[in-house]
């Protein structure tokens, strides 16, 4: 539940920041606006870390419950087990939406539309966008 926590607090209070700060129009001065995707690329690379670490963490529970599952406790000790489940599938949620949000900055070749981060060519046509690639915990 540690691991999670720290990669759902990476997200909202180091990640979402700058993308809402560049999602919206004005948000950031046109001179500081490479230094900003830089930045959350940094930032972004480090969540993915945190997401390694969280996925590795959740995997090793699951087996620690899996072999004490004939245990006489499991009632007991399966309590804790669900819970941070549950509190992985939802940071999970979280980063995959960050993900397309990220992705859409990174690698939009025209502008971002702030409305709903979708990538725009300048004559208004969608861009092709990058997905979150969850085997590499990498843009791909």
């Amino acid at each position: 539940m540690l691991r999670s926590h720290a990669e759902q607090r990476w997200l909202t209070r180091e990640v979402v920041p700058v993308l809402r700060q560049l999602q919206t129009p004005g948000g950031v001065p046109d001179e500081q606006l490479g230094a900003a995707l830089a930045y959350l690329e940094v930032t972004w690379l480090e969540a993915a870390r945190l997401a390694g670490e969280t996925d590795a963490a959740c995997a090793d529970l699951d087996d620690a419950a899996t072999s004490a599952s004939a245990s006489p406790l499991e009632d007991a000790t399966e309590t804790l087990p669900s819970k941070a489940r549950s509190y992985h599938a939802a940071v999970r949620t979280l980063r995959e939406a960050v993900a397309r949000n990220v992705a859409a900055l990174i690698a939009a070749p025209g502008h971002v539309s702030a409305v709903a981060c979708e990538p725009e060519h300048s004559d208004g046509t969608p861009a092709p966008r990058v997905g979150w690639c969850e085997s590499s915990g990498s843009l791909g």
